[in-house]
């Protein structure tokens, strides 16, 4: 062999033992054998550096640590899963899935689904041109993610490059799926980690989010993360036949050399359903890495765009979670947490105790009725669990062990931060601080509006908030476009470097979009959807304060309930005055023209539904999904019958044969920018 040929051999081998050991668990050579395959490999290269390319095993960690994410745009939307906690809510989602078949002419008695399992990892999009690796993002928002390639490159479970399939090898693909952190690589760091003195991961899931975002590709390397791939999106030019089911697409990413999960399983009916998730609810500790449930997807790919999606949720899909583990512990206290809405909630301080991965201390008890019926009193021995394996909750007291002299929990009337008197409203089950200067108050709404969703303001954390306040250095949200390095240089934990840093992320946050300014206020019922439609609909903050109920009810997608609680928040005048401290702190209060919708008309594309697939020449997507929606339009991710049109760029996916075989108008870039005009 010559140099070329040698090393396209030795590419070839060490990625198949890459498979080998970090997706099937089963090696065939020893380690040194591998490494011995990986020197020669780079001998080879540094020989020969016109030969060296990007999807090399050579080139898995390369470059310097990034300075920061860059935020990308998902081909399609990510979007979640509705979830499923018992056989009744499966059986449920089968039933909603055959009459929904049954509507679009596809009636069926028994429905064939595929059930896998649920793994408890972040989610992430690879992109591939020409069979190599370009892109890895994670999930975000659904919509946009942050770009983490370099990291993504130092897993070893996914290949740099795809192997050749029965289905011709597309030009550029999206595939979905999760990284993860095998248990055994878990306890190995954690047990260095202890050895070091230093905090612990309080459970895999968390650990590999945190790797992900390390900005030093060489660190995430160490780290051993894996992953799984189970989505196949966006596929642009050079393939034939795309897969008719999604147990053909786990096969075609199987032999694309991607790692997919073994366990999976076609069944025929919501009984076989039923039967897997009993299964594996019972042999999940066996596995090596982490699983809370089983996604259950309609096998058939045709048929999804039947069913089409709601806003957050696909139709054909949904997650069923296994039980939660309980444990017993005792209940020391009951205190109550201000939130920054003012709301008072109850909490159980807890003596510690291991639940599903992580030791909890703390849970909720939702609010005061709650811990009444339950009769939840302080001293008891009570029944733990984890929420969908996430949060902590006390199920009920265990009443043969409760102590004699127990009494039951009251309520308190008095704010434990302000000593304000508390108020429960008509009709509400949540008691509330109407102190507008409450302590408690400013600290979560601060925590709020700097947050990643809200204003973005990194390195302004819970810890770092509350110095401000405690320190009087900050009195509302204004307040924090004041701040200077030098006052932040004399706060505990807080150097020049870190000082500054934090400084520089307030002063970009002044230029932020209107909606995320919306949003990080903290008004009741405004979440980031709502934010983002009345920042469009009314175009400035100073037609939002002067926009009516009526106004605000005829916006898209704002009911009675949106449009009163945004008046009464812009109708108090601390709430005005902090808006008008905020405009004069440069912050931004505008949308651009191009970006606006008229708030009090419905628009000529009213009630109608596009889908934007393939790439545009005179506009990016996000430009195309703008102009559709300024004319009063909806943007979809997915084509179901009801989709009014379906834009098609150069490149499209497999969009443009859905809508095709659909019967749905397809039309390309002329056309669309002639309805637009």
């Amino acid at each position: 062999m010559n140099a070329a040929e040698r090393i396209a051999e030795l590419r070839r081998v060490i990625r198949y033992h890459e498979e080998r050991y970090y997706v099937l668990n089963d090696p065939e050579i020893a380690d040194a054998e591998f490494d011995a395959l990986m020197q020669e490999l780079e001998r080879l290269e540094a020989e020969n550096p016109d030969l060296v390319s990007a999807d090399s095993p050579t080139q898995r960690v390369s470059g310097r640590p990034a300075a920061g994410f860059v935020t990308v745009e998902h081909a399609e939307p990510m979007l979640s899963l509705d979830n499923a906690y018992d056989e009744e809510e499966l059986r449920e989602f089968d039933a909603r899935v055959r009459r929904g078949l049954a509507a679009a002419g596809e009636p069926a008695e028994q429905v064939t689904y595929v059930a896998e399992l649920k793994i408890d990892g972040l989610s992430l999009a690879l992109t591939y041109e020409n069979g190599v690796l370009v892109r890895g993002a994670t999930r975000g928002d659904g919509l946009r993610g942050e770009e983490v390639t370099a990291n993504v490159r130092t897993i070893r479970a996914i290949p740099l490059k795809l192997r050749s399939g029965s289905l011709s090898d597309p030009r550029r693909i999206e595939i979905r799926g999760e990284v993860y952190l095998p248990r055994r690589v878990f306890e190995r760091i954690n047990k260095e980690k202890a050895d070091a003195g230093e905090p612990l991961f309080a459970n895999p899931r968390n650990a590999a989010a945190g790797t992900m975002r390390n900005l030093d590709p060489a660190l995430v390397a160490k780290r051993g993360l894996s992953a799984w791939t189970y989505q196949l999106v966006d596929v642009r030019a050079g393939v034939n036949t795309l897969p008719y089911t999604h147990g053909e697409t786990l096969e075609a990413l199987k032999e694309w050399g991607l790692p997919v999960e073994p366990h999976w399983k076609r069944c025929v009916g919501v009984e076989e359903l039923v039967a897997f998730t009993r299964e594996w609810d019972e042999k999940r500790r066996t596995l090596d890495f982490d699983t809370d449930g089983v996604v259950i997807k309609l096998d058939r790919i045709d048929l999804r765009a039947r069913l089409g999606t709601t806003s957050k949720f696909p139709r054909w899909a949904i997650a069923f979670k296994f039980p939660a583990e309980q444990k017993t512990t005792l209940l020391k206290s009951i205190e109550v947490n201000v939130g920054r809405t003012g709301a008072v909630t109850p909490f159980a301080m807890l003596d510690p105790v291991f639940v599903s991965g992580s030791t909890v201390s703390m849970a909720t008890l939702h609010n005061a009725d709650d811990i009444a019926r339950k009769d939840i009193r302080a001293g008891d021995w009570v029944i733990v669990e984890k929420a969908g394996d996430v949060i902590p909750r006390v199920v009920g007291p265990i009443l043969s062990r409760r102590p004699a002299d127990s009494k039951p929990w009251v309520m308190p009337t008095t704010c434990p931060r302000c000593g304000s008197t508390l108020h429960r409203p008509e009709g509400e089950a949540v008691w509330r601080c109407e102190n507008t200067s409450c302590p408690a108050k400013l600290q979560r709404g601060l925590e709020h509006f700097a947050s990643r969703g809200a204003m973005n303001i990194e390195g302004l954390g819970e810890s770092l908030i509350a110095q401000l306040i405690n320190g009087r250095l900050v009195h509302d949200y204004a307040d924090i476009y004041a701040l200077t390095t030098e006052q932040l240089e004399q706060l505990e934990r807080m150097g020049k470097k870190s000082a500054a840093k934090v400084i520089a992320q307030v002063e970009k946050s002044r230029g932020n979009e209107l909606w995320r300014l919306i949003y990080g206020l903290g008004i009741r019922h405004v979440g980031e959807r709502a934010s983002q439609v009345l920042a469009r609909a009314f175009g400035s903050m100073d037609a939002l304060c002067a926009a009516s109920i009526e106004l605000l009810q005829q916006t898209q997608e704002v009911g009675p309930v949106l449009a009163e609680s945004v008046r009464s928040w812009l109708d108090e005048p601390r709430n005005r005055q902090l808006i008008d401290r905020l405009r004069a702190a440069g912050v931004n209060m505008e949308v651009p023209e191009d970006q606006r919708i008229a708030a009090d008309t419905p628009g000529p594309l009213a009630g109608k539904t596009y889908v934007i697939t393939g790439t545009l020449e005179a506009m990016s997507r996000e430009q195309a999904t703008a102009a559709l929606e300024r004319l009063g339009a909806k943007v979809a991710g997915s084509v179901s019958k009801k989709t009014t049109g379906v834009v098609v760029g150069a490149e499209p996916g497999s969009k443009a044969e859905k809508a095709r075989a659909l019967g749905v108008p397809v039309l390309d870039e002329a056309a669309f920018l002639d309805l637009i005009k």
